[in-house]
């Protein structure tokens, strides 16, 4: 059982003395500990080989892009379905706030149930709800039906919120996970930006009606390609809690003598870049087939399970960092709403008088900008974890990837100030477009960092987690999207968007109070962090 003494976030992540027997990357990060470490099992998802890893992510992203290219069509051609329908912007935007708000809460229930019956099936009812949604979506005629349709569209499309980030667990080591996270910020704000762009032509060509069936028919292409290649990540391992205290006892009683020992607990360490299925070959273990991959509701869980799930993100959000990850969150997802908000008004309006497709091609700067925030936040935040682990005596604390924090105080205040006093002052449009760049930038930053600071303080709470800091998020995001367009309107984009660029720099400032205080916070949680897990492993309950 884990000691109290462990302290959620604190990992011996890289082996400076090479005398921890517990097993390690290979190659150039031979010194790297392998966390959470990986069973005998070569289904284990962490002992999958590079192309089954590989396959899996695409599928996910697959998803997520398909998903999001349904939910988030509507946003360069809110002025053409106004017109057509009757309906205002106010009502198109608040819909939208209350789609967020369905993808938020919505995961109380799907993430329970992928924990429960498979995160495979969920995934693909998913799709299949999504697509009979999006169908119904050009036949709104009123306020009602149209918020009715939102609501919904956001419930059945959760998932797109909290199953990747734990898919990625699911399948990589924490070390890799900044990369990988990334690749999922980077799928999920590019799909919502792509949206945009094909919405706009396809608006121009056939209406903006077509714009919904042709959603629909990528979704079902979605559907299709998941079916056949998207394999179960859920395994029942044991507690990462009990990895992380096994990593402190061996800190602590490693004997510099025994190089024989530390060199046999280092030959199972399996390769980050070139793994392979080569795992210990165990009896008990049989690989699975190609039919036995793809089989629905595989291994269901006690119902119980499911109705733990939903009580138990709402429980977590009284943990002050799983709180501030989902303010943070939610505080990076506004500033992508006010764009989303603005833009058709801005850009269809004078001195622009952008057509629809010209506004949908101007989401090609935020996509643009999506990659680089995704690259920053990924790969050299992946560096930065490292070598400020070496740094630290190889021990790793979860607030190290939060310093990047110090380009959003840059980039945040920046991309707000040129985006609404450049549309007050009738700029270049190209001075609108590279704030959408900037405003890209920022946000998958954000979002990366928010959630990489949860799953990496509370591995154990995971799922669970997750779910508490998207559902603060998506509340925020309803609230902005409800009240965006009249809070524009009545202050004028100058004077809103300079509040918006302060109040988006005292957010990002506040990491500085988790970089001092974040970690006593954890130390705090601690005792309250394991009776939790404790809690779940007692009824069987696992991520």
């Amino acid at each position: 059982m884990a000691t109290p003494s462990v302290v959620p976030g604190t990992v011996h992540l890289v082996d400076l003395q090479n005398l921890l027997t517990v097993k390690h990357a290979k190659g150039h990060l031979a010194d790297v500990v392998l966390v959470p470490a990986p069973s005998n099992d070569p289904d284990d998802p962490l002992n999958w080989s590079k192309r089954r890893k590989a396959l899996s992510t695409v599928s996910m992203c697959v998803y997520i892009t398909m998903t999001g290219l349904a939910c988030s069509a509507v946003y360069s051609i809110l002025v053409p379905i106004s017109h057509d329908t009757g309906l205002t912007i106010n009502d198109l935007n608040a819909g939208t706030g209350y789609q967020y708000l369905a993808f938020g809460w919505g995961c109380l229930i799907w993430q329970p149930a992928a924990q429960t019956f498979g995160k495979r099936p969920i995934y693909l009812i998913s799709l299949l709800m999504t697509m009979a949604v999006t169908v119904s979506v050009p036949y709104v005629r009123t306020p009602g039906s149209w918020m009715a349709l939102k609501i919904l569209q956001g419930f059945v499309g959760a998932p797109i919120e909290s199953l990747g980030e734990i898919s990625i667990s699911d399948v990589y080591f924490s070390h890799q996970r900044g990369s990988y996270m990334a690749i999922y910020a980077l799928t999920l704000y590019t799909a919502g930006f792509l949206a945009s762009v094909f919405a706009g032509f396809i608006n121009d060509g056939l209406g903006w009606r077509w714009v919904q069936y042709r959603c629909a028919i990528w979704v079902a292409m979605g559907f299709v390609f998941c079916f056949f290649f998207m394999e179960e990540t859920n395994y029942h391992r044991h507690s990462i809690l009990n990895d992380e205290a096994q990593l402190a006892s061996a800190a602590t009683h490693a004997n510099p003598d025994s190089e024989t020992q530390i060199h046999q607990s280092k030959s199972p360490g399996l390769d980050e870049i070139h793994h392979t299925e080569q795992v210990h070959s165990d009896s008990q273990y049989q690989r699975k087939s190609y039919l036995a991959k793809m089989k629905m509701f595989e291994k269901r869980r006690p119902l119980k399970h499911f109705w733990f799930g939903v009580m138990r993100p709402l429980k977590l959000m009284t943990f002050p960092v799983i709180a501030y990850c989902g303010f943070n969150y939610g505080a990076s997802l506004i500033w992508y709403n006010i764009l989303n908000a603005t833009a058709s008004l801005i850009l269809s309006g004078a001195p622009y008088n952008f057509p629809a497709s010209m506004v949908g091609l101007t989401y090609l700067s935020p996509i643009i900008g999506v990659f680089i925030g995704s690259f920053i936040s990924g790969k050299l935040g992946d560096i930065l974890i490292l070598r400020l682990a070496r740094r630290n005596k190889g021990i790793w604390e979860s607030e190290h990837r939060m310093w990047l924090y110090l380009i959003l105080a840059l980039v945040v205040p920046f991309s707000l100030i040129l985006w609404g006093v450049g549309a007050a002052h009738g700029i270049h449009w190209f001075g609108l477009v590279f704030a959408m760049a900037v405003t890209g930038v920022s946000v998958s930053i954000g979002a990366q960092l928010a959630l990489s600071y949860c799953i990496d303080t509370y591995k154990d709470l995971g799922a669970d987690a997750i779910v508490s800091v998207v559902c603060i998020r998506n509340t925020m995001s309803f609230a902005i999207g409800y009240g965006v367009t009249p809070w524009v309107v009545n202050m004028g984009y100058q004077n809103a968007f300079l509040v918006a660029a302060f109040a988006g720099l005292a957010q990002v400032l506040t990491f500085l109070i988790f970089m001092k205080w974040g970690p006593r916070l954890r130390a705090a949680s601690a005792e309250r962090y394991r009776k939790e897990v404790e809690r779940a492993m007692k009824i069987g309950y696992s991520h």
